[in-house]
């Protein structure tokens, strides 16, 4: 997988075993990552800026890294024994954006995990590398079969679960989030599934003062997980 960005490569440079090659613009001019990449000893390939763009869907910053594709965890290693967990449930997202800028928040507030499904939702891809801003490096994501089912596993290992909708819900602020919980959060167009929805034990809301009735995903999961640990102090 082609991976790119400076923030991303800084990270990925912590452990150098992972990258096959490294692509730069000629003239890159990044002393600490150019020193990092020498002193591991790394294969460079230089090429023109428009090669790179060629390459990339998005800003590349210079430089490209080929790397082996994510790898994801097993359920069980996101599964906390303590009475603290807290794992972020993605139902269908569909924008790259949106998954990175949630990694990169969740992995700033200590969660634990993100559960995604393995069908028709946005996976590990370039993009998400890149808007995570290297956090992805250091956060477990799992993907599953059924939401539903995997819902009522967590449930079984004593987590609460809390869904984000707009309807027939409460105050997000009002929620005890003490003990295991697990945070969903639906998809950016349609909200959560039905399914998913019969299967939490709260529906949070965020009130909404302006015109506008709904909140960008990854900024209402910014809200919703700092709450969570706001409670929990």
């Amino acid at each position: 997988m082609l991976v790119y960005g400076r923030n991303v490569a800084m990270e990925l440079l912590k452990e150098p075993q992972k990258i096959k090659k490294i692509i730069l613009q000629r003239g890159f001019d990044d002393k600490k990552i150019k020193e990092l990449i020498e002193k591991n000893n790394l294969y460079v390939i230089y090429q023109d800026k428009r090669e790179l763009d060629r390459l990339a869907d998005s800003p590349h910053q210079g430089i490209m890294l080929d790397i082996e594709d994510y790898q994801y965890r097993p359920l069980a290693e996101l599964l906390s024994s303590t009475d603290d967990g807290f794992l972020v449930l993605l139902d269908h997202l569909e924008d790259p954006h949106n998954l990175g800028a949630i990694i990169r928040t969740c992995e700033a507030a200590g969660v634990d995990g993100i559960l995604l499904p393995k069908d028709r939702g946005v996976k590990v891809t370039p993009t998400v590398m890149k808007t995570s801003a290297g956090a992805l490096e250091n956060m477990k994501i799992c993907l599953v079969t059924n939401l539903a089912r995997t819902i009522e596993q967590l449930q079984k290992f004593g987590y609460w679960v809390v869904g984000t909708d707009m309807t027939n819900s409460q105050d997000y602020r009002t929620i005890d989030y003490s003990g295991k919980i697990v945070l969903v959060i639906g998809n950016e167009g349609k909200g959560m599934s039905r399914i998913v929805r019969e299967h939490c034990d709260f529906i949070a809301s965020i009130p909404m003062k302006g015109k506008i009735n709904s909140l960008n995903a990854s900024v209402a999961s910014g809200i919703m997980i700092y709450e969570v640990i706001r409670n929990r102090k």
